[in-house]
């Protein structure tokens, strides 16, 4: 006999998982299906391992400049590789071991194996063919690993998205990695070419040049980092250029040829212009692809665009009983955004009053290479591209006490005004620890915050968060220390 839940989700990253504790919170059933490990890409191979890998990097940039801060380093510092990915997976377990006490104590079933939905409310679940990383041997009493048929009012689709594949440069696993093969790599190349420059490709460039990696970054657009406001983007290359980055821009790989330990890459710029770089090892990261196949969305009439399923502000497809959350959903595809999905999702699930439907507008986006880089909300072009009146203030960190302090003055806080209402359309920043300091600008964004509240809004001196409100100041003509 199937066994009967109010919520299934298929898929234990960001998204499925606090959807799943929410969903416990509020009295319903639940269940997870999980076919590989617990907490999906983001605790295992993405948002989390990287952090502590550029953790490591930021270290090592420390170690290079200690006469920079009067200190004496004796000896050479170096990277021990493996020691690095060790911390790093060390870090991914301790949260997916998490994951697993979060099912427990929330009393929420967790099932081992691929997920089909059959029909809306029914789903089919078969052994993986991947193998399960479970949490611990012998299962907990609310883990299964038995296959069956489970019934469910409300299904969520939350399986998350892989790495794109270009045709003719197909990662192979040993000279072509993904994100995958870079995060756990047995040695340092002496040299990399990057193809992408989004967030994965320049964290990777990033964390392999301060590894004493050169790494060149081929990118199709005329900047890096495309979706970052562009003066934004500007800066940030600049100064990753005088750490040795090398960029090549307007231009893309056509063709990788393979010899037995390098790849030799033919890149064309837009201009017709041709040219060959050989590198040991080359990272693929164009971008990612959502997990929607062999789930029985397309016997299901389940709308998709572009690889992504379709749905509302608060996750609904076009079936009914039927929901999607994450990267799956679509764009912008970040952990945060997953998380904040399955909690609307299911709170519309559970009839609460007054929930809000996600906005995309206000989803901020981070980027940690060294300098680092956030924003939220529009760019000055594309205010300007909807017609917006603004006015845009900036603030050099070049003129804040704590980031010359810290050695850290290159950077920018640059904000984006309506004239007319005072309305806050855009903060973008470049810079340190920018990652850090963006939730102070998404905060003002959804109380509806104008210049005024943020003029008056007393921030603690000396720290670097005092150019968000000189920056706002210069909006206006009123910047105090520029």
């Amino acid at each position: 006999m199937a066994e009967n839940y109010d919520v299934i989700i298929i898929g234990s990253g960001p998204g499925g998982y606090v959807a799943a504790v929410r969903a416990a919170q509020l009295g319903l059933k639940t269940a997870i299906v999980e076919r590989e490990h617990l907490g999906g890409i983001c605790l295992n191979w993405g948002c989390i391992p990287t952090k502590a890998l550029l953790r490591s990097a930021e270290v090592m940039d420390h170690a290079n400049h200690f006469k920079d801060y009067g200190l004496v380093l004796e000896g050479t510092v170096k990277p021990d590789v493996t020691a690095v990915v060790a911390r790093s997976r060390g870090v991914s377990a301790r949260l997916t071991g998490g994951v697993a006490f979060l099912m427990k104590k929330n009393k929420i079933d967790v099932i081992w194996g691929e997920a089909k939905i059959t029909k809306p409310g029914e789903i089919v679940v078969t052994k993986s063919k991947k193998p399960a990383v479970q949490p611990q041997n012998p299962l907990p009493k609310n883990i299964k690993s038995e296959d069956g048929t489970y019934n469910a009012k409300h299904i969520i689709v939350a399986t998350g998205a892989r790495p794109r594949a270009l045709p003719g440069i197909e990662p192979d696993g040993k000279l072509i990695w993904t994100y995958f093969e870079a995060m756990k790599p047995d040695f340092l190349p002496k040299t990399l070419l990057v193809m992408g420059s989004g967030a994965i490709g320049i964290e990777f460039a990033s964390f392999y040049r301060s590894m004493g990696v050169d790494v060149t970054v081929v990118e199709v657009m005329s900047s890096i980092m495309p979706v970052e406001d562009v003066e934004i983007s500007g800066i940030a290359k600049k100064q990753l250029e005088k750490r040795g980055l090398k960029f090549i821009l307007d231009a893309k790989v056509t063709k990788v040829d393979k010899s037995a330990d390098s790849i030799t890459a033919t890149i064309e710029t837009k201009d017709g212009k041709s040219q060959q770089i050989t590198a040991d090892r080359m990272i693929s990261a164009v971008g990612v692809v959502g997990n929607i196949e062999n789930l029985g969305l397309e016997a299901l009439g389940v709308k998709t665009d572009r690889g992504c399923v379709v749905i509302d502000g608060y996750g609904k497809t076009n079936v009914p009983g039927l929901y999607a959350i994450g990267d799956v959903a679509g764009p912008p595809m970040l952990a945060h955004k997953a998380e904040h999905e399955g909690v609307v999702c299911v709170e519309k699930i559970a009839g609460l009053p007054n929930v809000h439907a996600t906005d995309k507008s206000k989803v901020p986006g981070c980027t940690y290479c060294n300098p680092q880089v956030a924003s939220v909300g529009l760019t000055e072009a594309k205010a300007k591209e909807l017609g917006r009146d603004i006015r845009v203030g900036r603030f050099p960190f070049a003129a804040n006490g704590k980031a010359i302090a810290l050695g850290e003055d290159q950077g920018l806080c640059k904000v984006i005004f309506d004239n007319k209402t005072g309305e806050l359309l855009g903060a973008h920043m470049v810079g340190a620890e920018v990652t850090e300091l963006i939730q102070g600008f998404v905060i003002a964004m959804n109380l509806e915050t104008t210049e005024e509240e943020l003029m008056h809004t007393i921030f603690p001196h000396p720290t670097v968060s005092e150019t968000m409100k000189e920056a706002s100041l210069d909006a206006y003509g009123r910047a105090l220390n520029a």
